[in-house]
């Protein structure tokens, strides 16, 4: 399976940029990663969001399961996500692309898009904090389904 984190915009924070780096890293025991950084936007209107929205769509292959983080997604616990991991690879998912809007949010066709809304967390996060939080959500899910020590 190959796991695609599509953003728009490079993740600017060294630090967290780093932290990212590492959890790809560990990802790459168990599943393919990449990160997709699409051309983000400069201006916040209705029309960069549609043209952010269509790089993302565009970065999204037409088999891929996609996964939009939305504020109205479903809550999953890691164990749920671990559970979901696994639901992928039982059914032969061959890629999965992990979504993360810009700041304004993406358009309707990227909610359209998207199989599944996962709600990363109830907190105010930066988009940033978000990446590295579902980059190492996914490590962790892995690591829950391999039984490693990591998620304890």
């Amino acid at each position: 399976m190959k796991l695609r984190f599509i953003w728009p915009g490079k993740t600017k924070d060294e630090r967290l940029r780093s932290l990212i780096e590492d959890y790809l890293k560990r990802l790459s025991r168990f599943a393919r990663s990449e990160i997709v950084e699409v051309k983000e936007s400069r201006t916040r209107d209705a029309g960069a969001v549609t043209k952010e929205s269509q790089r993302i769509i565009d970065a999204i292959g037409d088999s891929t399961a996609a996964v939009l983080l939305d504020l109205n997604g479903s809550d999953w616990s890691s164990h749920d996500l671990a559970r979901q991991v696994q639901r992928w690879e039982n059914d032969g998912t061959k890629e999965v692309a992990i979504v993360i809007g810009g700041p304004e949010g993406v358009s309707t066709e990227v909610q359209s898009r998207a199989n599944v809304r996962w709600r990363l967390s109830r907190l105010t996060l930066t988009h940033e904090m978000a990446r590295v939080l579902a980059v190492e959500q996914l490590y962790r899910a892995f690591a829950i389904n391999r039984g490693l020590p990591y998620q304890k």
